[in-house]
């Protein structure tokens, strides 16, 4: 019995057919099969049926199923083992990242082409999502880090956060509107935004989700007519006086600049949090744990304004 066949097993139930299981694998389908065969005469019993439309283990197949994955991470670990005593990192992470989460503040892109230069043979899967899909990605073990925005002050059950970011929400005003006018000084009670059209980004986000509670609490639900998943794209709504832009104070301060004031929302105050996420126990790889120190050391530390 050798490691490999067990690979191919595990690889043909996956995806209950030998000929997609011979174009993962980038095989030959005689050749596959035949290692499959060669592996039931060496254990005397059919692990595959194959009357079926699709390939599906027989009773002793699915018997030999979690030992043969058992076998391959036991394997997997070994060589992660060699390859963190020898400086050698390789494998995939999975990275989530809010769109917007960073801002100026943090280069993504020159923050990951660094790593890349240090440990060319780890491969960073980058993915732009929602909070929501994030954070129950990474809880699934889907995602092995994410910097996702969250209204919570702790992070959920089987997660753990680093804040990187903790600035309240502001009402991003066009000039001439009637809000004004009713304002003294630079903020504005949430009250004074009930049934006026909002502009926000989508449900899943954290900014939305801040929105939604604060509101809850001051006792009406808010008037989102216009999403965008960008910050600056709220703006530029904003700008042409299609709503009251909801969005983390100090974003985008450039497009704001002459276009629209800017208002702290109070009564309550509402905050925007960007975090660092990953599964509570640590991740699981070596290459996903030492990204996770690298962006633990890199990303700007908590300011709460």
């Amino acid at each position: 019995m050798e490691l490999r066949q067990l690979r191919y097993l595990v690889c043909i139930v996956e995806e209950g057919s030998f000929t997609r299981a011979a174009a993962r694998l980038h095989l030959a389908q005689p050749g596959l099969s035949a290692q499959i065969r060669q592996l039931e005469n060496e254990l005397g019993q059919p692990l595959l049926d194959r009357s079926g439309r699709s390939v599906t283990p027989t009773e002793v197949g699915r018997a030999v199923l979690p030992y043969a994955r058992a076998a391959l991470a036991a394997a997997d670990a070994v060589q992660q083992t060699v390859d963190a005593y020898t400086g050698l990192l390789r494998g995939r992470v999975t990275l989530g990242l809010v769109s917007g989460a960073t801002g100026h503040a943090f280069d993504i892109a020159a923050f990951l082409a660094d790593f890349h230069e240090d440990h060319p043979s780890v491969e960073v899967a980058l993915t732009e999502d929602t909070t929501e899909r994030m954070q129950a990605a990474l809880l699934a073990g889907e995602l092995d880090i994410a910097l996702l925005g969250t209204a919570e002050e702790v992070p959920p059950p089987g997660a753990a956060f680093q804040t990187v970011i903790d600035v309240p929400l502001v009402a991003a005003v066009a000039p001439g509107d009637p809000l004004l006018d009713c304002v003294d000084g630079t903020s504005v009670p949430l009250a004074d935004l009930r049934d006026r059209p909002l502009i926000c980004l989508p449900r899943g986000t954290g900014v939305r989700a801040a929105l939604e509670r604060g509101c809850a609490q001051a006792g009406f639900r808010p008037r989102v007519t216009f999403e965008a998943a960008a910050p600056h794209v709220l703006v530029q709504l904003a700008a042409r006086g299609l709503g009251i832009a909801v969005l983390p104070a100090g974003e985008d301060e450039s497009a704001l600049h002459g276009q629209l004031r800017t208002l702290r929302i109070v009564q309550p105050e509402m905050r925007a949090c960007i975090a660092l996420a990953w599964q509570a126990t640590g991740p699981s790889s070596p290459a996903a744990r030492v990204l996770l120190d690298r962006l633990r050391e890199a990303l700007p530390k908590p300011r709460k304004a």
